[in-house]
């Protein structure tokens, strides 16, 4: 279980803090690390300083230059995160998360994603929208600021709890679902076709978005459709599109007035 799940850094500025984050992996087993579009050197004498002997994560770690690129084939995407700042996101707490990882990951296709954002400014909000849900660490109010190895050893350490639960119940974890789940890049083509087609029907105006795409994204990750059900869907689009477009082609013959006849035609 705990192979399969990654922790993703985004916009990470200290090679200290990417050295810490592999030696808080490592602490609880887990081995999967990919590195957003860095703003430092991943891998320098602080990173292996901070990696106290992990630093062979960071030597496999990916780096990579979008989110996208990071968890296009995770089932599940979680984003470290005080709130969402534009629009309230299913909310869940470390260990919330971690109970649930169980049935999440009992497809052995399935993938967790753990993404953090840069040491100054968090993940951006175009970044938690594509998030299924955010997890957030009770930190002390009066001082809730957490470095971002330190955030990453809470969320790993309860990865750990899940996994050490689940070698003591001879039970196996059932799985959320009994088809697979979409994938983030899945859900990120059918997004992506779901707003092309909304602006060709004429229903949603790009100049004037209204919050209707972070909705009705919100709306479909809460829902955690099957890679079927999402074939399903992207199908409606397509027809959605053809009629759309045959209806256009039946307005614009009907334009011609008998004006535009030439005598004799």
């Amino acid at each position: 279980m705990l192979e399969r799940i990654r922790i993703v850094l985004i916009g990470t500025s200290h090679p200290g803090n990417i050295g810490g984050t592999a030696r808080a992996m490592h602490n609880m087993g887990l081995a999967d690390l990919a590195l957003v579009a860095p703003r430092c050197e991943p891998l320098t004498a602080d990173t292996v300083s901070r990696a106290s002997g992990a630093d062979h994560i960071v030597h496999a770690a990916r780096t990579v230059e979008s989110l996208e690129q990071a968890v296009g084939d995770c089932t599940l995407v979680v984003g470290a995160s005080a709130r969402s700042r534009t629009l309230p996101w299913p909310m869940i707490t470390p260990r919330a998360l971690g109970e649930r990882l169980p049935a999440e990951l009992a497809d052995p296709a399935a993938r967790v994603a753990l993404v953090f954002g840069r040491e100054d400014s968090g993940l951006t909000n175009a970044e938690l929208q594509r998030c299924h849900a955010h997890v957030h660490i009770p930190t002390n109010p009066d001082f809730s600021s957490l470095n971002l190895a330190a955030a990453v050893q809470v969320l790993a350490y309860e990865c750990r709890q899940a996994w050490l639960g689940q070698q003591q119940t001879s039970e196996p974890a059932e799985a959320a679902t009994t088809a697979p789940l979409a994938s983030h890049e899945e859900l990120e083509r059918y997004f992506a076709h779901l707003e092309r087609t909304l602006i060709g029907i004429g229903f949603h105006d790009p100049a004037m978005p209204r919050q209707l795409m972070a909705r009705l994204r919100r709306f479909t990750l809460r829902a955690r459709p099957e890679r079927m059900e999402l074939n399903i869907l992207r199908g409606i689009l397509t027809a959605t599109e053809q009629q759309a477009e045959r209806q256009q082609d039946v307005d614009a013959s009907g334009d011609a007035s008998p004006g535009d006849v030439s005598p004799g035609q």
